[in-house]
């Protein structure tokens, strides 16, 4: 015998954002809040060498003409469309807000109105991201990691904003085994109560249950899809593949909208610690309301193994 549930109907139109919001290049220099530069000028740093390529841009590591400290520099081309010069928008007025030991800091802001350029100096990770950690870490590890992945999000929540980007790929590594949070393009601040965070951003393998569903979503608790992904994350890290699907099979939009969907939520393996099992359990509840807040997970006996 089994037990036929019934599924519940999903609601899987894109919302599509006003035009009122598409802004023009020149919005940034009209903008009020002030160009960060903390005393440094783009004429102080020097290209080294490219860290990165992406289709808007080129990140290099560079190093200041004088004092010979190392940071990575965005440069971001005019020749976009209007929806990445959105991102680009969101992603200077929050590295604009945020200063905290678990984010990426932002050493300056440097902009060419007239040729539609914009560079970000930030501080510069020598360890890369966390992708080549999948598969290589131990729960300790994991332990240590998780503290300051969720402190920083607990940080940017308590600022309303929403990161919908947390992946590996995205969290940068030091030398001194520091996690920071980085890459804010689609991250989002919640400006009034009811501001539902709708928008179809971010990368989808990582996305939550409501994130794809946009009608369960409008009463969601808009922080919570940050914690599923983060969930997804640290359970991809253990067991070196994603959780989701089988390893070896590439996730496509469809795949995963019924998985995460209708499926049950991953689990980690048999042979971890109770305390892991149940860190990852309240991380990927399929309901955001029954999801624990970063600042509850902090709280979590399993974060006792990195003390």
């Amino acid at each position: 015998m089994a037990l036929v549930r019934k599924r519940r109907q999903i609601n899987l139109r894109l919302p599509v954002p006003p035009l009122s919001v598409h802004l023009p290049w020149f919005s940034f220099a009209s903008s009020t809040a002030p160009v960060i530069n903390n005393g440094i000028s783009a004429s102080d740093v020097e290209k080294l060498h490219v860290l990165g390529r992406g289709t808007s841009g080129i990140v290099y590591k560079v190093h200041h003409k004088t004092t010979g400290e190392i940071y990575a520099l965005k440069s971001v081309n005019g020749d976009m469309s209007p929806a990445f010069t959105r991102q680009l928008a969101r992603e200077m007025e929050i590295l604009r807000r945020t200063d905290s030991p678990y984010v990426v800091r932002c050493q300056g802001i440097f902009e060419k109105p007239i040729v539609g350029e914009v560079s970000i100096l930030m501080e510069y990770m020598d360890g890369g991201n966390l992708e080549s950690l999948r598969g290589a870490v131990t729960e300790k590890q994991l332990a240590g990691f998780s503290r300051q992945i969720l402190k920083g999000l607990s940080y940017l929540h308590s600022l309303e904003i929403v990161h919908r980007d947390i992946k590996p790929a995205n969290l940068l590594l030091n030398s001194r085994n520091e996690v920071k949070i980085a890459d804010f393009g689609v991250s989002k601040i919640i400006t009034r109560s009811l501001d539902y965070c709708n928008s179809y951003v971010g990368t989808c393998a990582y996305m939550s249950p409501e994130r794809f569903d946009s009608a369960a979503g409008e009463n969601s608790d808009v922080y919570a899809g940050d914690i599923w992904s983060f969930g997804v994350m640290i359970l991809e890290l253990f067991v070196g593949h994603f959780p989701l699907l089988p390893q070896g099979q590439r996730p496509d939009w469809a795949t995963l909208m019924c998985v995460v969907c209708f499926g049950e939520p991953p689990r980690a393996p048999e042979g971890c610690s109770d305390e892991f099992r149940s860190f990852v359990d309240c991380c990927l509840r399929k309901e955001s309301s029954e999801r624990w807040t970063a600042s509850q997970l902090l709280g979590h006996p399993f974060l006792r193994e990195s003390l």
